[in-house]
């Protein structure tokens, strides 16, 4: 058995490269609808979001008025491992709360 990169889910050694595939197609839903949600308004310019501004001022107690352009992209290279633990967290709670209906 190998575990999942994105979610620590475990494969099969002997699963196909196809369901490999839909494994990382699925987390990647996940993390690309909260980009999307977060940046509502702003998606060209992330920076530039109210929401994210607010989730890095709570983080770091930066205040929002101060976080540019550079400081933007600082912080999310600075915080990339941590960012990526809380977009795989954002994924399991998405499947929590809207789970695979079960087949009979």
């Amino acid at each position: 058995m190998t575990l999942c990169v994105l979610c620590g889910d475990q494969v099969g050694n002997n699963s196909s490269r196809a369901t490999r595939g839909l494994i990382y197609h699925a987390h990647m839903r996940h993390t690309l609808r909260f980009l999307w949600n977060a940046t509502k308004g702003h998606r060209l310019a992330p920076w530039r979001s109210p929401y994210l501004l607010w989730r890095i001022e709570t983080y770091t107690g930066v205040k929002m008025t101060q976080i540019g352009f550079l400081e933007f992209w600082e912080f999310v290279w600075r915080e990339r491992r941590e960012l990526w633990h809380f977009l795989k967290w954002t994924g399991r709670m998405e499947r929590y709360v809207h789970p695979k209906p079960k087949s009979l």
